[in-house]
């Protein structure tokens, strides 16, 4: 669906709350970590809360995808 004005205008005046819950049911963020002086993968919610810590972004990314949701790379 194409983003208007209009639909710009209203997300710009959401709460913060109410704009991290856009997508959680949607996608998942993965992200690069470092624990124990290696990298791993975190997965986040939309909301920001971490979901799990894996040692490959490959599988990351599958697990994200094995709940229905969308992974997308936050660097």
């Amino acid at each position: 669906e194409n983003m208007t004005n209009e639909n710009i205008a209203k997300l710009k005046h959401l709460p913060a709350k109410d704009f991290a819950m856009l997508g959680l049911q949607y996608v998942a963020y993965v992200k690069p970590v470092v624990t124990q002086q290696q990298v791993a993968w975190s997965v986040h919610a939309a909301d920001g809360s971490q979901i799990a810590v894996l040692n490959k972004r490959d599988v990351a990314f599958a697990a994200v995808r094995q709940q229905d949701l969308e992974p997308l790379s936050v660097h």
